[in-house]
């Protein structure tokens, strides 16, 4: 049997799974729409211990997926986060249940107003490459905190981290909590065309525009974490170094396979030489060496090693300079897919890594003239999904943060809002729509429902017919004013 033949039956089988799991889910939901705290902090529990007894697992199953990913890097960006959004969850889960008390006018007294928030039902949630644990866990946590049941599909292309938290989640919910689906993008196109009761996804902006589509077919709410170009800009007087060591902190993390990294550097152009030499010497003391270092990641795969291969071919072609932070000089073939971060150096519009979302190791540096050049040149672009800004005057701060339009903003550093459990996520405009992390997360697969409440006395017989006596007359006089 042919390799396509046995994808095709595999495809077929996660499919009918998919259908299966829904199916139980929306019945098990129907049965119980209303977890209580003491439900909710249970599973919240049994998924922390889960994942932590299973951390070096999924080191290595990360590891496995990349062809060197870095150990440190899936325990700060992907394991810690995990676990200290589970553990924010729970220690505020009480308070985010409660209903919020709301003004009621008087002209309905005696009356309350409160917004309970209700489980939507179940929840999809289809998981990228780049970080594939924290980004299917950080979803689910907030599912699960607000009530839900929710179905993961998982990326085809890490097909162990896949495999090794789909046996996670199997041992420790039941089917009809929580499932994970595998499978290749035929599947993923199934699952985002399913009548889920909220749907979140996390990728490209071309595929998240094919899953909101696929979703409106049935109505379903969307959440879509996509990406964009994030620009870091520089002021004219911050210290270089302190710009270039976060800035290269960004950028070499997870060797810039990371939707908030910095895409390009704004940099005021008698400074663009400084940057270069701080940036230079920032990435050497991280990164001494990066074939053999376990520090540095690989691209993932030989599509995406091609693509920013391609990127970098297509600028020297339309005349860019291209300096090559490689500290060690070493050679990077032979089937290696690490790639030093590349520098380039008089990028113009017309190149494909200044029109595309770069999701790699590749920085370019464009010159500005001042913060008011900078901030034209990113408003002409599409809304990035995160905005840096280094500079420590606090009135070109507020210039900039009142100046622009992004998903979220770091101020002197870079990707740390994200880690941040009580600030919400995502993007706006071509970069996404909605957020979740902490409460935003919880009022994200919540839904608010009002309740206007009263009791024996009624007031509301004021605005009864028939109309026209003293007493409405007297209600349009107070009331329409």
């Amino acid at each position: 049997m042919s390799a396509t033949v046995v994808q095709l039956n595999e495809s077929k089988k996660q499919i009918q799974l998919t259908g299966r799991v829904l199916a139980e889910q929306k019945q098990a939901f129907h049965n119980n729409p209303l977890p209580d705290l003491n439900e909710r902090l249970e599973n919240l529990e049994r998924l922390k211990k889960a994942l932590i007894a299973q951390q070096e697992q999924f080191c290595e199953a990360i590891d496995r997926d990349f062809n060197g990913r870095s150990r440190d890097e899936t325990l700060i960006a992907e394991m810690i986060p995990s676990i200290q959004g589970i553990n924010y969850a729970m220690s505020n889960l009480k308070s985010w249940m409660q209903p919020d008390r709301r003004h009621v006018s008087v002209l309905f007294q005696p009356a309350s107003n409160r917004v309970h928030y209700q489980p939507k039902g179940v929840v999809g949630i289809i998981v990228p490459w780049n970080y594939p644990m924290y980004l299917a866990v950080g979803p689910l946590v907030a599912a699960l905190a607000a009530g839900n049941r929710a179905m993961i599909k998982m990326s085809e292309f890490t097909p162990h981290t896949s495999a090794l938290l789909g046996n996670l989640i199997e041992s420790t919910f039941p089917r009809d909590l929580v499932a994970v689906i595998n499978g290749e993008a035929d599947v993923a196109a199934d699952f985002s065309s399913r009548p889920f009761d909220h749907l979140l996804f996390t990728g490209s902006t071309a595929v998240g525009k094919l899953v909101m589509k696929a979703a409106s077919e049935n109505l379903t709410p969307v959440t879509l974490e996509l990406g964009g170009k994030s620009p870091a800009i520089i002021a004219n007087d911050v210290p270089m170094e302190d710009a270039a060591e976060r800035i290269a902190f960004g950028k070499a993390l997870n060797a810039g396979q990371t939707c908030v990294a910095p895409d390009y550097v704004l940099c005021p152009s008698d400074r663009v030489n400084a940057f270069v030499d701080a940036f230079q010497d920032a990435f050497r003391k991280m990164y001494p060496t990066l074939r053999d270092n376990p520090d540095y990641t690989s691209i993932i795969n030989e599509r995406q090693y091609g693509r920013l291969q391609d990127y970098l071919k297509d600028a020297r072609s339309k005349g860019a300079q291209l300096v090559e932070v490689n500290p060690a000089n070493e050679s990077l073939e032979d089937g290696c897919r690490k790639m030093p971060v590349t520098l380039v150096l008089n990028p113009t519009d017309d190149m494909k890594l200044m029109q595309e979302e770069i999701f790699g190791p590749i920085l370019p540096v464009v010159p500005s003239r001042g913060l008011d050049d900078a901030l034209q040149f990113i408003n002409q672009r599409p809304r990035p999904l995160a905005l840096y800004y280094f500079g420590y005057d606090r009135s070109e701060q507020k210039r900039m943060l009142e100046g622009t339009h992004s998903g979220g903003v770091c101020i002197n550093d870079s990707l740390m809002h994200v880690a941040q459990d009580d600030l919400p996520f995502g993007g706006i405009g071509d970069s996404g729509m909605g957020h979740y992390h902490g409460k935003e997360g919880f009022l994200t697969f919540s839904h608010p429902r009002a309740v206007f409440s009263k009791q024996k006395l009624n007031s509301g017989k004021m605005v009864y017919p028939p109309h026209g006596g003293p007493l409405h007359k007297l209600v349009y006089r107070f009331f329409i004013r």
